[in-house]
């Protein structure tokens, strides 16, 4: 007769669950592997994003700036951009007025249509539209450009010609991208009162000057200073997330693309950003 032995079942069970230990084990030092390489990852990109605008900062102060190279990127990225701005400046003040003025007749406040357009259009609605447009369309050309020359190895070759190509490529797009977007925001700004005029004249008669006298009554020095400082950061970081990643950009032809299309969505996002910033703090300076 078989007598039962309760050790054996355990001793059966041991190497089972050692197994699984170690599996389990081997899985999490995987997982924290994994983690490990992506912080160290996003530390190293975070540092070589800081490098790069010490870098920019330190060449725009340095002799022997490149103006004929500024001028040029100044008439890109402004004369070629104002057939885009001025429909879009247009579109902005006609749509708001056509949506605004139903809701304004059913309380009697047609009269105020003009100054709720103003302010809307130039302390949020200009620039941050406007802003978006040129990150999509300045941001991913800088992108473009710089990518398909460090594909090409044009960036190599400046340096091995004495050229700097951090002072020529990289200085005159950040600082004509924070010249020329300002600019542009005031052009799309006053091209969308005159829409918002033409709106307005859709379904009433109102002359242009009555127009603009009641636009800007509403108006104060607070709402043109923060526009006016933001929009400036504004071509900044366009400027510099369009030049870092094309001249960061791969080795490979499809990196051409990466480097635009990455331009765009992170110029987006930290124009929303900035314009999240500066609405606080407005907010906080005038309470």
């Amino acid at each position: 007769m078989k007598t039962f032995n309760p050790v054996a079942p355990v001793k059966k069970a041991i190497p089972r669950i050692r197994h699984a230990t170690v599996a389990s084990m081997s899985k999490l030092s995987d997982k924290t592997l994994e983690k490990k390489d992506a912080a160290g990852s996003f530390l190293t990109d975070f540092a070589d994003v800081i490098l790069f605008i010490a870098r920019v900062v330190k060449e725009t102060f340095s002799r022997g700036f490149e103006f004929r190279e500024f001028g040029r990127q100044c008439f890109q990225i402004g004369y070629k951009s104002l057939p885009l701005i001025s429909v879009t400046g247009a579109i902005m003040g006609l749509v708001l007025t056509i949506q605004s003025r139903p809701a304004l007749v059913n309380f009697g406040a047609v009269s105020m249509l003009p100054g709720m357009v103003s302010v809307s259009l130039i302390r949020e609605m200009g620039p941050v539209i406007t802003a978006l447009i040129c990150a999509g369309k300045i941001g991913s050309g800088m992108g473009a450009e710089l990518g398909s020359m460090k594909v090409t190895e044009q960036i190599d070759a400046m340096e091995v010609s004495s050229t700097n190509p951090m002072r020529f490529l990289v200085v005159t797009r950040v600082l004509a991208a924070t010249l020329m977007i300002p600019l542009l925001i005031l052009y799309a700004d006053t091209l969308g009162l005159l829409g918002s005029w033409a709106g307005a004249n859709l379904k009433g008669d109102v002359s242009f000057t009555l127009f603009l006298s009641q636009a800007f009554s509403k108006l104060r020095f607070i709402d043109f200073l923060p526009a006016v400082i933001k929009s400036f950061f504004f071509g900044a970081v366009i400027g510099l997330v369009g030049c870092y990643k094309g001249y960061n950009a791969g080795r490979g032809t499809e990196s051409v693309g990466i480097a635009a299309n990455s331009a765009v969505v992170l110029a987006s996002l930290l124009v929303l950003i900035v314009d999240m910033i500066a609405v606080q703090i407005t907010d906080m300076l005038v309470l």
